[in-house]
């Protein structure tokens, strides 16, 4: 039985343990909120008419379903978007339970990315409206069903803890569902106001807890079991781009469990019994490749180029008018950040079942409107005879928002294949090993910076001079035409000029992006990883040089009030800088939220870093449910620690170094500082969380090293210093 909680009623309370937020697993009946009542439900209620309200489903058993259009890998966002349709629907936490939405981005859209998909930390902040206008729509359409059954005026009609009541009469929210589902779509709805919150702002655990928890069997795309189902694992270029030239599987066919093994243009794929005999018989393929348009240079190589670059300008990205004032101090430093892999406890898996008229898809689907038409594409389907169910993501960072949705693609051309070859469905489950993952691409891009700033005589910032190399994500893609501006990638430069909470005079900022054949993409907080770190170890070393507090500094350059809101929160939490400690800050704003992180830091016997904590101010607007805040923080920050430390994917002659945890080696859990996270009340409209934690923590240990040892680390990671 799930552990279970319910609100106090009080909105100042604290909820107690009772089971908030169930997962559910199907019924029929009741009010549904969608297409399968009417399809006017599916009308946004703003102006722009947006078609993506949420659904809602009541049960004859008085179970309220909120039907999730984002992907839950372990952010939140089921249980952020469940509170919101309990609050407005007035529903007991005890009775709401959660559903993912089928891929259909006519109706299940995120607003503020076009198709659906989760990404960007926007889960709640395209959702805020829609869900809670979701909530409040089922509630109307309850209270006219209530009104008029019993012949009484809706004004004398109250809902609470999901019930309705009118003098002596009452009815459960089940009770009335079948009534309700005939009545009309209120045009409008009006909203609780914040005095009137009984869930909103109060913590409670998320939906997921007591199912990972307790091991529940079927949340995972690892869980999948079907009848019948073989299970697939690939054999790969050893370098981006090379393809298959030939091919010797006889001793794998003659393995055990070996079912077949299907050749495709740039890999072959082992079908077996189970995935242990996939893996073993795809090691012993016997391949050639085709190296001729692969991608052959290694880490030096690239960077050489890359420090080329550095001595040229490139696309100009931004300029802001400089002071009429001459710097009488000049701060020059390069910076290199390497490549990353995302990483996540649950490798890439996809299970497809296809019989050549219509095909499912099971797998934890980050964007599902691509996985849903690239599957479909590749199969030769209408869209129509696509199903894609998304299930848990156990993590991604970034990995599952695949703008070529390279792993669902694959699947489907192994069961394509495997169709055609045995003219009978069977599913089939495409397992990535951890080495598949880490050796196969789509990385955080490597970068460099080199940026020239001055102070003039006064210590104030006079110019800052800004240059970045590094590759696009999402130039050659369907994104290029939203993303790339002018030819600028804006990924690559988020967090700098316009989009940072500093008024820098004479800030300049130009791009490279060099065509490589390493596969690249968005990782957690994208651009801001290597951004952030750039502008607050620079904003650092000019407030030494200038001789002044590294808060005051900062507070001179800081235009934007609720940025000088959370650092200032931040520093008066850390009080005292503790006894044998080196205390660096840094601030930031990403993806609509303001973090500020100060990390009080030990310098080993051995030399090596120690963060003992890490005290946090965080202003994401309306906190939703601010323990979830509080774990987004402690996650992203742990993320970014980890990265700094020691993670780097390297390669010699194209062919990737790293393999595994033994040799990408991430956050030990003696590495973990205390955390403590203090979140600004705020009545603005959520914004993101999932990745704002991560952005700070890098520049802000980088600065206690720097004041604790003298060094400046530019080059990332810490190990490659000694320091970790």
């Amino acid at each position: 039985m799930l552990d279970r909680m319910i609100a106090n009623t009080a909105p100042s309370a604290p909820l107690s343990r009772r089971g908030f937020l169930k997962l559910s697993a199907g019924a029929a009946g009741g009010l549904m909120l969608g297409t399968a009542l009417q399809p006017e439900l599916a009308r946004a209620q703003g102006a722009d008419g947006v078609l993506a309200t949420p659904f809602v489903h009541i049960r004859p058993d008085n179970t309220v379903v909120v039907i999730v259009k984002h992907l839950d890998k372990g952010q939140g966002s089921a249980t952020g978007l469940a509170t919101l349709v309990a609050e407005e629907l007035d529903a007991d936490a005890a009775q709401v339970t959660t559903e993912f939405a089928p891929a259909n981005a006519e109706l299940y859209a995120n607003t503020l990315l076009g198709v659906q998909g989760t990404g960007g930390s926007t889960a709640m902040a395209n959702s805020w409206q829609q869900y809670r206008e979701a909530g409040a729509t089922a509630r109307a359409m309850l209270v006219a069903a209530a009104a008029e059954a019993w012949g009484v005026d809706p004004a004398t009609i109250t809902v609470s803890g999901g019930h309705i009541s009118a003098g002596d009469r009452n009815a459960s929210f089940g009770e009335m569902a079948e009534a309700a589902a005939t009545q009309a779509v209120p045009e409008s709805v009006t909203l609780k106001t914040p005095d009137q919150w009984v869930y909103i702002g109060k913590s409670f655990p998320r939906v997921d807890v007591a199912r990972k928890t307790e091991g529940a069997v079927g949340m995972f795309g690892m869980d999948v079991r079907l009848e019948n189902m073989a299970y697939a694992v690939s054999l790969r270029s050893p370098r981006f781009g090379g393809t298959l030239a030939g091919l010797d599987d006889a001793k794998a066919r003659a393995m055990p469990g070996v079912i077949d093994i299907i050749r495709l243009p740039d890999r072959a794929t082992v079908i077996a019994a189970s995935t242990w005999q996939a893996i073993q018989a795809r090691d012993a393929l016997s391949a050639e490749w085709d190296f001729s348009n692969a991608e052959t240079r290694g880490t030096e190589a690239l960077r050489r180029e890359y420090t080329a670059l550095l001595d040229q300008k490139g696309i100009e990205h931004y300029s802001a008018e400089a002071p009429a004032a001459e710097a009488a101090q000049v701060i020059e430093a390069d910076y290199f950040f390497p490549y990353l892999a995302h990483a996540p406890m649950e490798p890439l898996d996809v299970t497809v079942l296809f019989d050549g008229e219509r095909a499912t898809f099971w797998t934890g689907s980050q964007i599902q409107t691509l996985d849903h038409m690239i599957g479909a594409q590749v199969l030769g389907l209408d869209p129509a005879a696509v199903a894609v169910n998304t299930l848990w993501g156990g993590g991604s960072f970034g990995r599952r928002a695949i703008y070529d949705s390279h792993y669902v693609a694959e699947a489907a051309m192994v069961a394509k294949a495997w169709l055609a070859a045995h003219g009978q469905a069977r599913p089939i489950k495409l397992v990535w090993t951890r080495e598949d993952d880490v050796r196969g691409g789509y990385y955080r891009p490597m970068h460099m910076h080199r940026v020239r700033a001055g102070l003039d005589a006064e210590g104030k910032i006079a110019f800052w001079e800004q240059r970045l190399v590094g590759q696009s994500i999402v130039m050659g893609t369907s994104f290029e035409q939203y993303m790339v501006h002018d030819g600028v990638d804006a990924s690559s430069v988020e967090g700098l000029g316009e989009s940072s909470p500093y008024a820098i005079p004479g800030w300049t900022v130009d791009v490279h992006h060099p065509r490589v054949g390493v596969p690249v993409l968005w990782w957690r907080s994208v651009g801001h990883t290597h951004t952030a770190y750039v502008v607050e170890t620079m904003m650092d070393e000019l407030a030494e040089a200038a001789g002044a507090d590294p808060v005051e500094f900062r507070l001179r350059h800081l235009a934007d009030p609720r940025a000088r809101a959370v650092l200032e929160l931040a520093a008066e939490k850390a009080g005292e800088v503790p006894e044998g400690l080196t205390r660096g800050i840094a601030v930031h704003k990403s993806f609509g939220s303001y973090v500020a992180e100060v990390a009080d830091v030990r310098m080993r016997a051995d030399g090596t870093v120690k963060v003992e904590r890490v005290t946090c101010g965080v202003d994401c607007g309306v906190p939703i449910n601010p323990s979830n805040i509080v774990a987004q923080i402690e996650g992203g920050l742990g993320y970014g620690l980890s990265a700094i430390l020691r993670e780097e994917i390297t390669m010699t002659d194209g062919q990737v170094d790293q393999s595994n945890f033994y040799d990408y080696t991430p956050l030990r859990i003696g590495d973990m500082p205390q955390v403590e996270v203090h979140i600004v009340r705020s009545s603005e409209a959520p914004t993101g969380i999932g990745e704002p934690g991560t952005p700070p923590i890098g520049p802000a240990v980088a600065n206690a090293v720097r004041r604790a040892t003298g060094i400046a680390v530019r080059e990332l990671p810490f190990s490659r210093h000694g320091l970790a």
